[in-house]
């Protein structure tokens, strides 16, 4: 969770700065920080995924409970923590491309774009999280239901 943290907060100060700041180098910050962390978020959601499928062998686990943790999977103060940065960085993203939705040289779209693709984190590190550490019910089998080769299951 706190990793959570530290991660939306270098997005927001530097994605801050380049709106704010709209130089060469402020654009490049903010965009190689955007494709960082997007990247981390990338590979964190297959690691969350890939966990998830694991404990669907034996647990009832629904997608919105690994990636905003409802349906009881985590206590409501992770949960809060968890969807709140994941708001912060969705209302950052906008905010910041919407902020210079053009170039220096007054053609439309910039480098702040990228932001948009940042969430992937949030969602990343809440399904890892509910992957690895959330709380879920066991898997509902039905034994009266033929399975797909004709026989009972």
């Amino acid at each position: 969770m706190r990793v959570h943290q530290v991660l939306t907060a270098v997005f927001v100060l530097t994605a801050l700065y380049a709106a704010a700041v709209f130089d060469t180098a402020a654009q490049w910050t903010g965009a190689i920080t955007a494709m960082v962390l997007f990247s981390i978020g990338v590979v964190v959601f297959l690691w969350g995924f890939w966990n998830a499928v694991q404990r669907s062998r034996t647990e009832e686990l629904a997608v919105t409970s690994v990636f905003f943790l409802t349906g009881g999977c985590a206590s409501s103060q992770v949960r809060r923590q968890m969807n709140l940065m994941l708001i912060v960085q969705v209302v950052t993203a906008f905010a910041t491309t919407f902020w210079r939705s053009t170039g220096p040289d007054g053609n439309p779209g910039s480098s702040l774009a990228l932001g948009i693709l940042v969430p992937m984190l949030g969602l990343g590190l809440n399904g890892l999280w509910a992957s690895m550490y959330g709380t879920f019910g066991a898997r509902i089998t039905h034994s009266s239901r033929p399975s797909p080769t004709g026989e009972a299951e």
